[in-house]
């Protein structure tokens, strides 16, 4: 997949008439660890340690999990990326959406594993010594319902749970929402304010670096319309209807989706795209910069 050397995308908050930001996608985005997690199987949502040598990812049809979804793990030698593998916290169900905390400490997913409010809901587990996994953690009532809720991502600074639920009371379909945390703990959970939530599925959000401005996927439906990539900044706490964003979050071929802040690298997203040949969804990271008109 290639991009242009420099796209600028104007940002606006409502109206769209008015901008107030400059989004600029700087290089070609680079297909992730060829052969290792961009494989001949989907592969979405690549999550990398602060330190670069750890990578996450899900995918839901690739030989050698326990179940339909898995989580992979891959390890950088200082050469190059390790045979991945599935990583101990999967389940023979649905296990999916991984992200490191900031810090590297902890590790934020999804699973519909027994024990918890219904659906798939919010976990975290914790990153010990050598890289090991603890013992998952149900993230509780105040962010998880009997719906189903993707996507977590922790703010920068920690202080936000940033996910997506289908839960009622929404505009409608999947709809982002936030949840403070105060001393580790879940508050309970609120749709982000403004014209962000549509009746279409908006899912799949990232912070970015600022901790504000979202980057996130929005498709009418589910398996039957394009999922195109968004973004979306705040003003006075409510977020603007989004923009779509250009090559090579969003191309032509087809679906983008599951962008993440990489945290091993400031300034860069990865995020998983269709191959030209529609087969399946491959993993890339992407350099961006942003400034002011």
């Amino acid at each position: 997949m290639k991009a242009l050397l420099a796209v600028v995308l104007l940002v606006a908050a409502s109206p769209p008439a008015s901008p107030s930001r400059l989004l600029q996608i700087v290089g070609a985005a680079e297909r992730f660890a060829p052969g290792v997690a961009s494989t001949q199987h989907d592969e979405i949502r690549l999550t990398l340690s602060p330190d670069g040598k750890t990578a996450l990812w899900f995918s839901r049809n690739r030989p050698g999990g326990p179940g339909g979804y898995d989580i992979w793990v891959s390890r950088h030698d200082g050469q190059r990326w390790r045979p991945a593998t599935p990583v101990s916290f999967n389940t023979p169900g649905r296990d999916f959406d991984p992200a490191f905390s900031a810090d590297g400490r902890v590790v934020y997913f999804c699973s519909d594993r027994a024990g918890g409010q219904g659906g798939d809901d919010l976990y975290r587990v914790s990153v010990e010594r050598h890289g090991r996994f603890g013992e998952p953690e149900n993230l509780g009532p105040a962010v998880n319902s009997a719906a189903d809720e993707f996507a977590p991502m922790l703010s920068p600074d920690g202080r936000t749970l940033l996910f997506s639920s289908d839960r009622a009371g929404g505009a409608g379909g999947h709809d982002l929402y936030s949840a403070a945390m105060i001393g580790g703990v879940a508050q309970p959970a609120r749709p982000l304010a403004g014209d962000l939530n549509t009746a279409a599925q908006e899912f799949d959000a990232t912070f970015l670096g600022d901790g504000r401005t979202v980057v996130f996927a929005r498709a009418l439906d589910f398996g039957s319309a394009p999922v195109r990539q968004f973004i979306a900044y705040a003003r006075g706490g409510r977020y603007d209807a989004g923009l779509a964003l250009p090559s090579p979050l969003n191309e032509a071929s087809g679906d983008s989706y599951g962008a993440m802040l990489d945290g091993s690298q400031p300034g860069t997203l990865t995020y998983s795209a269709r191959r030209a040949d529609g087969a399946g969804l491959d993993l890339y990271r992407v350099r961006y910069r942003m400034s002011r008109p």
